[in-house]
């Protein structure tokens, strides 16, 4: 690789870190928007997930994500030492020389440790700030704090050192996940399941019958404000995941917002059908966020065409998915953390095995990647449905024990509870 093509990719890959990075405040403006709340609630739990996010993942986060891996479970921790070798100016790809999955014998794009670092830690923060939105009034900032650290350390760093770390025992049988529809989208929502369920054990206690429901009141110019950033953001969430400047970073591009913009079509025309109403903002934002959720995980595996129909898919999918979350009565989700970035996580990452064209999958890393069920592949494709089946389950379960278990560890050390005493306060 020529040096101008070293140079181009960390400089790509850095300007993509920093677009992600303004998903996670993206995130807090839709919560704003989505639900009328008071900023400052919104907006701290979003610097404190960018905080926290950089912190860990350095201290140690990042190692046990993305190090060579012990077992294929997850990465050497030590393999840098603590914030990316501390003092060491020695640190390969701190000063010289590149992160080491970033050489030939990995994806071969050049990337120095530093550029890496913050491509993925920008990753990290967005789906805690995914998770995050389902907590609203209800949990204790202080333990929402807490569980950041073990979110960092270890839930979000144990899917991404089996899918994206090519020592990974998933990536070693051969399962891709282009730009997290699993390990970003999916995992929150598993997380956000097993915060969830702690919340509902503690309202159960207080004599609660079902979990009291958080009130949406839409502010239009903050929910479009903050779509808006989501929106740009996903340039370098997308594209980015590339991990280098060539052709195919720029057919991601288009692959990300035909489909976004084709869901957001087939969202609003499915919530007439399906629901019965007229189509409002939030259907119209939905849409977008639907679509650019269900192309990630393929953005870079697909042709233009593929992401038109994934994306008019989108809409019917999130208009269903909607209603059967609407109907349990243990827990809320009305910004759609479940139907929208579960379903559509788990949904884009199994349509892999059906839309892939190799000749695209070689520009964004994965050139063993078989052509999908609908372009010949045959045998390979099944077989490719099954790994990618066995990742979604081994993901989503192990995540939503993770992270339980993180919740009743914090609440043993809050006195029996992580939620507030009361939901109205601010």
């Amino acid at each position: 690789m020529f040096l101008f093509d070293v140079v181009a990719n960390n400089l790509w890959i850095i300007i993509a870190a920093l677009l992600v990075f303004v998903m996670t405040i993206a995130v807090g403006f839709l919560e704003v928007g989505e639900f009328g709340q008071k900023y400052d609630r919104a907006l701290l739990k979003t610097l404190i997930i960018t905080g926290s996010a950089i912190f860990f993942m350095a201290m140690l986060g990042f190692n046990d994500a993305f190090a060579p891996t012990i077992n294929g479970i997850i990465g050497n921790p030590l393999y840098t030492g603590a914030f990316l070798g501390g003092f060491d100016p020695n640190v390969a790809g701190i000063l010289n020389g590149v992160w080491w999955s970033m050489t030939s014998s990995y994806f071969g794009t050049g990337l120095t440790t530093t550029t890496y670092f913050l491509f993925e830690t920008a990753f990290a923060a967005v789906t805690l700030a995914l998770v995050g939105l389902i907590i609203f009034r209800k949990v204790r900032m202080t333990a929402f704090f807490l569980y950041s650290i073990v979110y960092f350390l270890l839930i979000w760093a144990i899917p991404a050192a089996w899918i994206w770390n090519p020592t990974g025992w998933l990536a070693k049988m051969g399962m891709v996940d282009f730009a997290g529809g699993l390990v970003v989208h999916g995992a929150a929502g598993a997380a956000g399941l097993g915060i969830m369920l702690r919340i509902w054990q503690e309202e159960r206690k207080k004599g609660l019958k079902q979990s009291p429901q958080v009130k949406t009141s839409v502010n239009s110019g903050w929910l479009t404000l903050g779509l808006l950033f989501l929106w740009i953001g996903w340039f370098g969430f997308n594209p980015g995941s590339v991990l280098q400047f060539n052709a195919e970073a720029l057919v991601v591009v288009i692959t990300t917002f035909l489909a976004a913009a084709a869901a957001c079509g087939s969202t609003l025309i499915f919530t007439k059908l399906m629901l019965k109403r007229k189509p409002q903002l939030i259907d119209g934002v939905n849409g977008v966020v639907m679509g650019l959720i269900v192309i990630t995980p393929l953005a870079g595996f697909v042709s233009i065409g593929s992401a038109a129909i994934l994306g008019l898919l989108g809409g019917p999918i999130f208009v269903y998915g909607e209603k059967i979350f609407a109907r349990p009565k243990w827990f809320t989700d009305p910004a759609g953390l479940l139907a929208g970035h579960t379903f559509g996580g788990i949904f884009g990452v199994l349509m892999i095995a059906l839309f892939a064209q190799q000749a695209f999958a070689i520009g964004s890393g994965a050139p063993t990647l078989p052509n999908g069920l609908f372009f010949g592949g045959g045998s390979a494709a099944l077989s490719q449905l099954g790994v990618e089946v066995l990742g979604v389950v081994a993901v989503m379960v192990t995540v939503f024990i993770l992270s339980y278990l993180t919740c009743l560890g914090i609440a043993a050390l809050m006195n029996g509870r992580i939620t507030r005493k009361n939901y109205d306060s601010e």
